[in-house]
């Protein structure tokens, strides 16, 4: 059941990610899932280095966290889609 729950919230995440990034992202819906599933663990530990932990209700914070890092990670990860992307047209 955990990973079902993180393959959702990845999902989620990843979909935020690129309605807050400015332009057109060219990344698969499945590759966009796997960056906010890496933006949720990043977060976490960038979290728990700040010293939030679980609290009990919602953890506004820790979402912050997770949210910010999943931006980062999806727009890194598109531009780098890109260059491959880019790098295999020219070849053919």
């Amino acid at each position: 059941m955990g990973w079902l729950w993180a393959i959702i919230v990845g999902f989620v995440l990843g979909l935020i990610a690129k309605a807050v990034i400015p332009g057109k992202q060219h990344m698969p819906l499945w590759l966009t899932t796997i960056c906010g599933m890496l933006g949720a663990i990043v977060g976490n530990a960038v979290a728990r280095a700040f010293g939030v932990a679980a609290t009990p209700g919602i953890d506004w914070t820790r979402h912050a966290f997770q949210l910010v890092a999943a931006i980062i990670i999806v727009a890194v990860g598109d531009m780098a889609y890109m260059a491959t992307i880019g790098r295999h047209k020219q070849r053919a």
